[in-house]
């Protein structure tokens, strides 16, 4: 089946289309997205024009950039987006899971690290422990629920099993995926960007530049469910193959 990202009307010009579908449609346009602070994922169903009021920034200098990047080329048969339902939560599964199994515990390890060794004089930095363990113990629990009930379901319906509700299993992944997003801007916010001051060691910036990635990573991921595989596994369970 296809995917139903792309909610705007044909011919719908930039400005008009939600800042989901358009890096739904082009990965790529994610980094403009991420230069601006515009949010495509928890806030994807947001149209760009309402996007670029939100942060303050110049509709018309984000559309030249994304024009630019639509003149490149798109690398249609790496997008992620593209994968039937079933082979996209296999994807989430293997590439995103996988990432934050692996980098959790060494940003856990870190962080606390940092927190004991330097937090008694920059108590930001026991607060960014702090808003990281819940972040993890929330992860940790989102993950198991959707492995084990919404992305078999997922892959029952994909293969003819007939259709099920959904509806509360993904209100529920979707209100969670919120607490993550608010989780990451308090990261955000409490390290300065993920600045670390001139004379930080080595474990501090090694703890700022993980949790970049693991910001850029999950924005990503959340991304790719909200308006991706959530929309798809809705028309699947309504039985609108």
């Amino acid at each position: 089946m296809k995917h139903p990202v792309l909610v705007s009307p044909s011919g719908t010009p930039l400005a008009g289309r939600t800042v989901g579908e358009l890096v739904a449609e082009r990965p790529g346009r994610s980094r403009i997205f991420q230069s601006f602070g515009i949010d495509f994922c928890c806030q994807g169903g947001t149209t760009l024009t309402e996007a670029c009021r939100r942060r303050s920034v110049p509709l018309e200098t984000v559309i030249e950039q994304l024009e630019a990047e639509s003149s490149q080329p798109s690398g249609t048969g790496n997008n992620p987006a593209t994968l039937p339902p079933a082979e996209l939560a296999d994807y989430i599964v293997a590439r995103h899971h996988a990432f934050l199994r692996s980098e959790l515990p060494r940003l856990q390890a870190m962080a606390q690290r940092v927190a004991k060794v330097h937090g008694g004089h920059t108590p930001s930095l026991v607060r960014v422990y702090e808003v990281f363990n819940a972040l993890y113990l929330e992860l940790d629990g989102h993950m198991m629920k959707e492995e084990q009930v919404l992305f078999p379901a997922i892959r029952a319906m994909a293969a003819g099993g007939g259709a099920m509700p959904l509806d509360g299993p993904i209100a529920c992944m979707l209100r969670e995926h919120e607490d993550a997003g608010d989780d990451l801007a308090r990261l955000r916010e409490l390290t300065r960007d993920y600045n670390p001051p001139a004379d930080a060691c080595n474990t501090y910036r090694a703890l700022f530049a993980g949790l970049a990635e693991l910001e850029e990573d999950l924005h990503r991921h959340i991304h790719l469910e909200n308006h991706v595989l959530f929309p798809a596994a809705e028309v699947l369970a309504a039985g609108r193959v």
